[in-house]
């Protein structure tokens, strides 16, 4: 599941960078410092600071994923705000695709912790 987030994450760039093109504006690579903080946090509770192997580390995997993946939604979900009220029709469409997919990765996530991991991690605190 993991993996497959690395190419639609790779996927939803290569939108953008594609849209940004058609308007004849130059892509920029910017570093976003909050997706860096969000990062740095991923690692100290998967990594750093990580349970051991098991139920607990697999819900700490699953927080941080979705905590980045929310960032996401709300980026993508305002550029798609602002692609429909400048009635860029097809831009918007596309991105409400790439959000709708993230609000799908975000539910099936949501599902394995609810239906499954949440209840593991419980039974070993």
């Amino acid at each position: 599941m993991l993996q497959g987030s690395q190419k639609g994450i790779a996927k939803h760039t290569e939108l953008l960078k594609s849209l940004i093109e058609k308007h004849d504006s130059e892509v920029k690579k910017e570093h976003c410092k909050g997706m860096e903080g969000l990062v740095n946090e991923a690692i100290k509770h998967t990594v750093e600071d990580a349970p051991e192997d098991g139920p607990v580390l697999d819900a700490a995997i699953i927080a941080q994923y979705q905590r980045m993946t929310h960032y996401g939604i709300t980026g993508f979900g305002t550029v798609m705000a602002f692609a429909q009220a400048l009635k860029l029709d097809d831009d918007g469409k596309k991105l409400e695709a790439a959000v709708k997919d993230m609000y799908t990765s975000d539910e099936l996530m949501t599902e394995l912790a609810e239906s499954a991991v949440n209840i593991s991690a419980s039974r070993e605190s």
